[in-house]
């Protein structure tokens, strides 16, 4: 049977939305365009979208700029919209789970049933105990049509609604998939962005454990903009040591209080970290992979390296694609990277038509 046609990733952060689109090559995928544009501040707030109009109009500069043509997408929720639950039933047909699944969401989901959506996934059966193992995945039904929503009015057609850290376990499997996915290999992701930071377990290319934790970049900018009394567009560039057109000399605090907010983020992504290796029973992990853009901030990145001590890759889901040197650099694709992890998960998605 034919693949379906590689879809359009768009990933709607809360402080940014990035494109990526890729096509298939001789030998691998090869990247057409990646691309991102920032929104106002609190347009989006905890996975709300607040203001529409500001979103809308960030997604239509992103698809004119590029002159994209393909409507077809696929997006992805994260936060707390979102919830993934592992569980342990008893052996049952495909068939059967479907006509008793709503009792495990009564049970599971914090919500009344009418108001999510949910899908569910088979990983695997143990025959000798009659059980089979399932991860349930669910969000409210508004925050879903809201995102579906501005992708329309943007003038997109959304075919797949994906979940964020999903969306980059596939792209860690495509672009690291010799050491993600290997027998008993334990893989961790780790996406820092701006307003929460999210962990992803795998084990042998199988989701254990997620957790979304209300921390990212947006603090950093908070505390700076709090301690100096400046506004929030300056202290961005403080953070981000983007200051050169303002001819600006960065404060010496500026670092130190990146250093304990960061400390702060590390610290979350380690007591998740031993949360998991208190419940998983797993002694260690074979590699943390880092990304989101949090991440390129050099002072954040040595802080997380040193404070979870463990095997630590900084993601660039490029690294082995061809792209067109015309339109391209390796230094633009570097810049670009962190950021893009999880539109380029969504943009290896294809439609099922």
């Amino acid at each position: 049977m034919a693949k379906g046609k590689l879809l359009l990733g768009l990933d709607i952060g809360s402080s940014s939305a990035k494109i990526c689109q890729l096509k298939d090559g001789r030998n691998g995928y090869e990247l057409e365009t990646v691309d991102c544009e920032g929104f106002p501040v609190d347009a989006i707030v905890d996975g709300s979208i607040l203001n529409r109009s500001d979103v809308i109009g960030a997604l239509k500069k992103l698809l004119n700029r590029n002159k994209i043509r393909q409507k077809q997408c696929a997006i992805a929720i994260s936060g707390f919209s979102v919830i993934v639950k592992r569980l342990s039933l008893p052996n049952q047909t495909e068939e059967e789970l479907a006509n008793n699944i709503r009792w495990e969401v009564e049970q599971h989901i914090p919500y009344n049933y009418d108001e999510v959506v949910y899908d569910t996934v088979i990983l695997g059966r143990n025959l000798n105990q009659s059980t089979m193992d399932i991860l349930l995945v669910a969000s409210k039904r508004d925050v879903v049509n809201d995102y579906i929503s501005v992708a329309k009015e943007a003038g997109l057609i959304v075919k797949v609604v994906d979940v964020a850290s999903f969306a980059l376990q596939n792209m860690v499997e495509t672009v690291y998939g010799d050491v993600a996915i290997a027998e008993n290999s334990c893989t961790g992701i780790i996406n820092v962005g701006a307003s929460v930071t999210s962990m992803t377990m795998m084990v042998g290319g199988i989701t254990t454990f997620t957790r979304d934790m209300t921390i990212g970049g947006n603090h950093i900018t908070e505390e700076i903009q709090k301690r100096l009394s400046i506004s929030r567009d300056e202290a961005e560039a403080f953070k981000t040591g983007d200051v050169s057109q303002n001819n600006a000399l960065i404060p010496r605090e500026v670092e130190d209080i990146i250093v304990q907010v960061s400390e702060t983020i590390a610290n979350e992504i380690k007591r998740s970290l031993m949360f998991f290796y208190e419940t998983s029973g797993q002694e260690h992990v074979d590699q943390l992979i880092l990304c989101g853009g949090v991440i390129k901030n050099k002072t954040t990145l040595r802080v997380i390296e040193s404070t979870l001590g463990e095997h630590i890759m900084v993601a660039n889901p490029f690294s082995k694609m061809k792209f067109n040197t015309n339109t391209y650099t390796s230094d633009d694709l570097d810049k670009l990277a962190l950021e893009s992890a999880v539109s380029v998960g969504l943009a290896l998605r294809r439609s099922i038509e």
